[in-house]
Formats: C-alpha cells, structure tokens, sequence
C-alpha cells in the first residue's frame, strides 16, 4: 500500500498523517515524532503552506515550533500559482529535505498548485529516497492518490455528500478525512467507499496522526483514534441512489483505532497494539504464573474493594435521603 522501495534501490520514507489541532504548546507528541525521524537536530525542514489562507504566518509558526524541538534548518515554501510551483529554485527547496510538512487549510487548493509541477515531482522523489513527508488537516487529506475535495458532514452516507478530486500521490489505495470526530465526518466517508470500494477509508481524530511505515504498517499517535473503513465485502446500492439520497451500505468493517494500535494495510489485518508493560501489568502477569490459588486471590481482591465501598455509598445516601425528608417536615 505504502510506496516502497526498489530492491536494492533507495528505502521509502514515512508518511505521518495528521487529524489536524495536533499539540503545539504541551507534549507535542506527533511533532516530536516528526522531528525524530527527520534526523533529530540534524534535520533538514521544508514547511510548504500553500493550503492555508493565513499566509507567511502558518509558515513562521511552524519554523518557530521546529525550532523550538532543536531543529536549526527550517525552510519555508508558499508556491501561490503553479508557475511558482513549476520554479526550479523554489522545488529544490525541497529536494534535499529530510522532513517535509504540510500545513492545513484548503487541500484543493494544495493539490490544484502543486499537484504535477517541479515541486510536487521533487516531494514524491524525496519520498521515494527516505524523507519522512507529513501533512496536518489540509496537508492530510492531500498525502493519498484519491483525495476528499470537499463535502458535507453528518452521519448517514448520502449521494452527492462530497467530491474527490486527484491528491499529490504519495499514498494509493486509500481516502483519507481529517478532524474526523469533530466535525461528524463518518457518513461522507462511508459514502466514498461505497462509490469506490477498492479504496481504504482513512478518518483521523484531532491531535492524532497515523504513521504509515515504508512497509506499509499503520500506528496510530496521539490523544484521539483512527478510524478505518474496509469495504472488501461491501453491499451498496450507491449506484442507482439519485440526488441527495441515503446510500444503503451494508458489510464494512469498521476498526476504530486508539494510540498505540497497528493496521497493516496489505493483508488489511490488525497487529498486536504497541504499548509499554507497566509495572502492575508485569505484577499482574507474574502472579497469574503462580497457578489458579493466585488468580483466585486476585478476584477476592478486587470483589472485596468493590464490596467495602458499595455498602458505603448505600448507607451516605439512606442518610442524605432521611435528612432531607426531616428537613421537608
């Protein structure tokens, strides 16, 4: 699924897919990550924000926030036309990039200016030989081949809810939705692999990104989840609904996916999740080795503190209770 390298040829870099509103001021979780597989204080960053409609200012804030996690080359890459796109100077800003981000705003927009020009061929190449390439929001949706234009919200999948358009490439067989939860994003997405259902449907939370490894291994960063559509088996009758009507779609299996879980996108299969063992879960596990006696010990355990407390909570509320009808009186 994820581009890969030719045996013997250069390996393909990640792609770090982002919901969008990812953390800036605290942990900063999902820009560390970047960072860190950009090379670390050694990192080389192109900040191309064609997308948004905030100018040289989406650009400084990004330069200032890599900065800030130790990298000292940051560059920043605003092409506004495809003639400026097409500029040789311009692209080889890029072209020896070890980390590539793309700011949020208007994918259309990105993929309309760069899509296809010096500067989305050098992206690709740059992929292609290793560089990590990732994109928040706009920047996301833009990563995939197929690529959500633009669209409705809501629950229910409906005709006509949103257009596809073609994306920079980076990433074939999948559709990919940001802000997914928040701005109620499940119907729209459910409505296009209903129309396509070659296609794996990718919707990713706020502050939450998927790290698409060049193996084609999907982990799931972040506070939020990541959902995904699979319609190997699906049954639709979007084909002969008109207008704005519901779709009926039936048979998709739905992973919904928090930090730390992992989805391998050739055999469409999910891993086992990657998670530090803490301390009482190591505790826990060698005591269950110690035999039944041990485990029998952990129920009476748990059923005790449950039962010191419920007759507790019963009896402060049978006291409130009579207080209160003393008080009517």
């Amino acid at each position: 699924m994820a581009a890969s390298a030719r045996p013997g040829g250069p390996r393909a870099g990640h792609l770090l897919i982002i919901g969008g509103a990812e953390d800036k001021i605290r942990q900063r979780q999902i820009l560390s990550r970047f960072v860190s597989l950009a090379g670390g204080s050694d990192a080389v960053v192109t900040v191309i924000s064609t997308a948004s409609s905030l100018g040289d200012e989406a650009t400084e804030l990004y330069k200032s926030l890599f900065h800030q996690l130790g990298v000292t080359e940051v560059r920043g890459l605003r092409p506004l036309t495809r003639e400026d796109a097409n500029d040789r100077e311009l692209s080889a800003a890029a072209s020896d990039a070890t980390g590539i981000f793309m700011t949020g705003g208007n994918q259309l927009r990105l993929s309309s200016v760069i899509g296809g020009t010096a500067l989305g061929k050098a992206i690709v190449e740059r992929h292609r030989r290793g560089t990590i390439v990732a994109g928040t929001s706009a920047g996301a949706s833009a990563i995939s081949t197929h690529m959500v234009a633009f669209g409705t919200s809501g629950a229910t999948p409906k005709q006509r809810m949103t257009q596809m358009s073609a994306g920079l490439g980076l990433l074939p067989g999948v559709i990919i939705d940001q802000h997914f939860e928040q701005r109620n994003r499940l119907g729209r997405l459910l409505a296009l692999v209903a129309q396509s259902p070659s296609l794996l449907g990718i919707g990713i939370d706020e502050d939450t990104a998927a790290l698409v490894s060049p193996s084609g291994v999907l982990e799931v960063i972040g506070k939020g989840s990541v959902t995904l559509l699979d319609p190997a088996g699906i049954q639709t009758d979007a084909y002969e609904v008109k207008r704005h009507r519901p779709i009926m779609v039936s048979g998709v299996v739905l992973h919904s996916l928090p930090s730390g879980y992992r989805f391998e996108f050739r055999r469409r299969r999910l891993l086992a999740p990657l998670r530090p063992v803490s301390a009482t879960d190591r505790e826990l596990a060698q005591l269950e080795r110690a035999g039944k006696a041990t485990r029998r010990l952990i129920r009476r355990i748990a059923a005790e503190g449950a039962d010191d407390t419920a007759p507790e909570r019963a009896r402060r509320r049978a006291l409130y209770a009579r207080r209160k009808e003393e008080a009517s009186e």
